[in-house]
């Protein structure tokens, strides 16, 4: 160390008063250096630390035990359409029923899928679901987004059972969707039931 904070350093510092001898990496042995130096430094070093600790070492408590944290449970709520969608789908006719009673979701609400209640219970060829949805006012002639009457749906994915229903009930032959369509057009031909349902003089 070149010179101590508590002194100028111009007091011990001039290069051409001492040498120094370094013994150890924070502490030097000056040779030729001014009285007045000397006895400053002395007193510097011997000087007593201004307070000392009162406070007694304390024995370390064992630290105390951390109980394990659980965490907490979420809870997704689903918008009511989105919960009647999938009991329909499922087939869930005590809860449609119950959804139905409670007023909880309107029968023809059209769903993210772009389809209504209706369309969903023609496409998992559900007769039973398809006749409660009717029971509960559901509409025979509601569109989809892409125009599509749930007869549509009957014809294009083969329920004959469905598709007959739906015409007892009013269902319309000449519907036409988005792209011009009616649901006899949709009908695979190898499908010879839901053929002969759309013949001349059977509709």
């Amino acid at each position: 160390m070149k010179f101590n904070y508590h002194v100028p350093a111009s007091t011990y510092t001039r290069a051409s008063q001492y040498t120094p001898t370094y013994h150890t990496p924070t502490t030097y042995t000056p040779v030729t250096i001014h009285t007045d130096a000397v006895q400053i430094l002395i007193h510097v070093h011997d000087k007593e630390p201004r307070y000392r600790s009162t406070r007694r070492p304390q024995a370390q408590e064992p630290p105390a035990p951390v109980a394990p944290v659980t965490p907490a449970k979420r809870t997704v709520h689903f918008p009511n359409d989105i919960i009647f969608q999938d009991i329909v789908r499922r087939g869930d006719l005590e809860q449609i029923g119950r959804f139905m009673r409670a007023r909880k979701v309107r029968v023809d609400t059209i769903f993210h899928s772009g389809m209504a209640a209706l369309h969903e219970a023609v496409l998992t060829g559900n007769m039973e679901v398809v006749k409660l949805l009717v029971k509960y006012g559901a509409d025979v002639h509601q569109r989809d987004e892409d125009g599509w009457t749930p007869l549509h749906m009957a014809c294009s994915d083969g329920y004959p059972e469905i598709a007959r229903y739906l015409l007892s009930i009013g269902a319309s032959t000449e519907a036409e969707n988005e792209n011009g369509e009616k649901p006899a057009d949709l009908i695979d031909p190898d499908c010879k039931e839901l053929a002969r349902l759309f013949e001349t003089g059977c509709v």
